[in-house]
């Protein structure tokens, strides 16, 4: 016995040393949610160089603005983002005093539209004819607005509201909303409880369809949806998560393409993108995002940026 017994205590502090090991790993693997970017890393591989040609490749971009304080919304808390081809200008909207924000593409807050009787607007999303659809994630509403230079206030009830349904939601309701102009139709993302993805159908301006339809949200490997944005170009979903760090690339089947992690360190940025809240894409392929606190992002492919250095 006296024998085996420091061949125990040996193996037991293997064993040990083994197990808390495998915790470390699994901890890191959580924190840097590198299970959520495992699959996607994979199906990116499998793609041809045609195929990345067709589709947003988020891989080739890299941030050239980071972390550029919103003035004038220091106070407040913004969420989700949408650009307007006619202005060239995007929108995002604010929760604690209720607002409807315009923004320049270089994070200038350019003029404030309060929200009257919403109690808590987490989505924007610009249609056509001058109008911008409003979700308001505590009271499971959906409005839609005619928007001009003019407009100094938009009130809730002023417009027909949709029901956006799931009562028991709670803050896990709907946070996403773009709008697809190629189809015609708004899409919704629900933000957690489940992760889901819906459509809506529209014909770009205040008249909307009756139900809510299910899409395919099986390339959806994150822990809550907080924003997303249509590309113009290719059709392609942007897919913004705060929990998971990450904006992801769906084609129109729902299956993942591509991504980027929101970590310092990743695609040019300095530190992690606080709590990223609204991504948008403009015509040109530029991607923008906010996040909590107000912080505003651009983000830009890599060949571009280096042909407008030269």
């Amino acid at each position: 016995m006296s024998f085996r017994f420091p061949q125990f205590i040996r193996r037991r502090r293997l064993m040990l040393g083994l197990v808390a090991a495998l915790a470390g790993t699994t901890a890191l693997t959580r924190y840097m949610h590198w299970d959520d970017r495992a699959l996607v890393w994979l199906a990116e591989q499998q793609l041809t160089d045609e195929q990345r040609a067709d589709s947003i490749w988020l891989p080739g971009y890299k941030v050239v603005l980071q972390g550029k304080p919103l003035v004038g919304l220091e106070n407040d808390e913004t969420s989700d983002l949408a650009y307007n081809p006619v202005t060239g200008t995007l929108f995002t909207v604010t929760g604690k005093s209720p607002t409807l924000v315009e923004l320049s593409r270089d994070g200038e807050v350019l003029r404030k539209i309060p929200l009257k009787g919403f109690s808590n607007p987490e989505g924007v999303a610009v249609l056509e004819g001058g109008h911008v659809a409003v979700t308001d994630e505590r009271r499971r509403t959906l409005s839609i607005f005619e928007l001009d230079p003019e407009t100094r206030e938009l009130n809730a009830g002023s417009t027909p509201e949709f029901d956006l349904g799931f009562p028991d939601s709670g803050n896990k309701g709907f946070e996403g909303i773009a709008w697809d102009p190629a189809k015609g139709r708004l899409i919704l993302g629900k933000e957690r409880g489940p992760v889901a993805l819906f459509s809506l159908g529209s014909d770009g301006t205040d008249a909307l369809g009756e139900v809510l339809r299910p899409l395919p949200s099986y390339g959806l490997g994150m822990r809550n949806l907080s924003a997303l944005s249509v590309d113009p170009r290719t059709g392609h979903l942007l897919v913004l998560s705060a929990q998971s760090n990450l904006l992801l690339e769906l084609d129109d089947q729902g299956d993942p393409v591509s991504f980027i992690s929101l970590l310092g360190g990743m695609n040019g940025l300095e530190n992690r993108i606080p709590r990223a809240e609204g991504v948008a894409m403009d015509e040109s392929g530029d991607i923008y995002v906010v996040s909590e606190p107000n912080l505003f992002y651009v983000f830009r492919k890599e060949l571009v940026a280096s042909a407008e250095k030269g």
